[in-house]
């Protein structure tokens, strides 16, 4: 599963309400460490992706103003993490703030392993 490309401040919304867990990255067309993450940001949401479990956002702080504003970022690309619509910190880190591929990495991993724990739990 890709990443979602968020449109809307509600469509952000009904996804933290419908996922347990949900990695966002804030970025911007016009930001070069956006765009050189991005294929990384991509690869770990195919990778660690669980419907219903963990979901990767993508959201364009020009397009969806309202949200970058709501959880104040104000550098790109940003990286958010949420268990069950509240921000969470994850490894110690309650943001990732520019294109850091090992500690975006590390973070993905690490949700990824809950998100298993909880599919299992359930099974």
């Amino acid at each position: 599963m890709s990443a979602t490309h968020i449109t809307s401040g509600a469509e952000l919304a009904a996804l933290f309400s419908s996922t347990t867990y949900v990695a966002v990255d804030f970025y911007a067309d016009w930001c070069p460490p956006c765009k050189a993450i991005a294929p990384v940001y991509e690869k770990l949401a195919s990778q660690h992706s669980v419907d219903g479990v963990l979901a990767f956002a993508k959201v364009n702080v020009d397009h969806v103003q309202d949200a970058a504003r709501t959880h104040g970022v104000t550098a790109m690309p940003t990286f958010l993490f949420f268990k069950e619509g509240r921000q969470v910190a994850v490894n110690g880190q309650k943001a990732i703030r520019g294109a850091d591929p090992a500690s975006l990495t590390a973070a993905a991993e690490k949700l990824g392993g809950l998100a298993k724990k909880k599919v299992e739990a359930a099974a």
